[in-house]
């Protein structure tokens, strides 16, 4: 980019703050050089001095100046984004849609598939965004996670509009999600609440020095769930259902191994009770994002499901569980 630039505010981005503002348009600017340019009033917002924390109103102009080659326009890399995510990851990507809007984008998430990236991840569902750009040149934006080898519903927003209504709705606990596990042993009672706060530990793992979550009475965070069996096979393993009342990292996970009844393939939190030497079912994580609820930007509450992943439909067949059709997840929403 060359010379000074302005630009107008744009009505889905009315209430964005200004630096988030320019972590969209111009995401190689670094934060430190955004800070400068404000302090030097490089940039101005309606002619006047700026800073970061500013809200944007819809119409206003903010004055860009020259940012190097380092830092093109986001609406302008669309061709070029595009080419960087592989052809058999957009092939991929777009077969996991479940859902798309104007506003929201439904993923089935497969497992062993990271949402960001992080120390030796390379490949994430964040990199391969800019495969679902859309046509006005938005590229779609993360608002909430899923373990890596945890599969199923995964919200994206399409718009930085639609991003802030749904990060509220996540904030405010408007939406609800379930979720199906495969677990070693049948939980008592078979339905249930689990109050149990947690905190984060690097001592609980030290061989890998990665941090993890431990029940902590004292300190921790509040965590809920409400669980129930839905089916089992002898006192061997049980299906369960468990919807998470708050959004603990790796809540499901800890919550069932504290039960006796680890995740079939949760060698973080099960241990040996998680792999079971049974015919029929492979030793990966057995959980499941199977639905969610949620309001939609344009109104009303939208519903997606999504079909297990297939070392799960293996489980459930070598078993004879059936999987529930729509009327059982109109029945837990109204519950």
């Amino acid at each position: 980019m060359s010379g000074v630039d302005t630009r107008t505010v744009d009505d889905d981005e009315a209430g964005m703050r200004l630096d988030r503002w320019f972590r969209s348009h111009f995401p190689a600017l670094a934060h430190g050089q955004l800070q400068k340019l404000l302090r030097k009033g490089q940039i101005r917002l309606d002619g006047s001095r700026a800073k970061a924390s500013d809200r944007l109103e819809a119409g206003q102009s903010i004055r860009v100046p020259p940012l190097g080659e380092g830092a093109p326009r986001s609406r302008q890399r669309t061709a070029s984004a595009k080419s960087r995510v592989s052809d058999a990851d957009r092939d991929m990507l777009l077969g996991c849609i479940l859902h798309r809007d104007d506003a929201v984008i439904v993923l089935n998430k497969p497992p062993g598939l990271a949402v960001q990236g992080g120390s030796g991840t390379s490949r994430h569902v964040d990199g391969m965004l800019d495969a679902l750009v859309s046509a006005k040149g938005e590229r779609p934006r993360l608002v909430h996670r899923l373990d890596k080898d945890t599969s199923g519903v995964l919200i994206l927003a399409a718009t930085a509009k639609s991003a802030r209504f749904l990060t509220s709705a996540f904030r405010t606990k408007d939406v609800r999600k379930l979720y199906w596990a495969l677990v070693s042993g049948v939980p008592e009672p078979l339905t249930g609440r689990i109050d149990l706060a947690l905190s984060k530990s690097r001592v609980a793992d030290r061989s890998s020095g990665r941090e993890q979550m431990i029940p902590d009475l004292e300190d921790g965070k509040r965590a809920t769930t409400l669980y129930a069996v839905q089916e089992h096979a002898s006192r061997t393993l049980a299906w369960v259902a468990m919807e998470p009342l708050t959004g603990r990292t790796h809540q499901l996970r800890v919550h069932m191994a504290e039960l006796g009844t680890p995740i079939i393939g949760d060698g973080k939190y099960g241990g040996e009770l998680a792999f079971p030497e049974i015919a029929g079912i492979e030793m990966s994580l057995h959980l499941h994002a199977v639905a969610t609820r949620f309001p939609h930007p344009g109104g009303g509450n939208l519903t997606v499901t999504a079909e297990l992943p297939p070392h799960m439909l293996k489980s459930w067949k070598a078993f004879g569980f059936q999987a529930s059709d729509h009327s059982y997840f109109d029945e837990w929403w109204a519950t």
